[in-house]
């Protein structure tokens, strides 16, 4: 249960963190489906980026984590909005 914990995190995190971008930039070309899913898969890879570059000295586990899984989901989430949108 304790390996599993950060990865939770960072699914909801990037989810949140995806859906959230989504909204701010009024993307309308990603559904609501698709806008968590990319945001759950860039909260994993924030979340384990920002590990890898020592974000964890900073902050606890959990809150580093979450902070990861913010941008990460925010980011890809948005990034997969901008190609939907091209692409139509």
């Amino acid at each position: 249960m304790e390996a599993l914990l950060p990865l939770i995190t960072q699914l909801v995190a990037g989810a949140v963190g995806g859906n959230v971008a989504s909204a701010a930039l009024k993307q309308q070309a990603i559904n609501v489906v698709a806008r968590t899913i990319a945001g759950a898969i860039g909260g994993i890879g924030g979340g384990m980026l920002l590990s890898m570059v020592g974000g964890e000295a900073a902050m606890t586990g959990l809150i580093a984590d979450g902070i990861g899984g913010l941008i990460g989901g925010g980011i890809l989430s948005s990034v997969a909005g901008l190609v939907m949108a091209k692409a139509r």
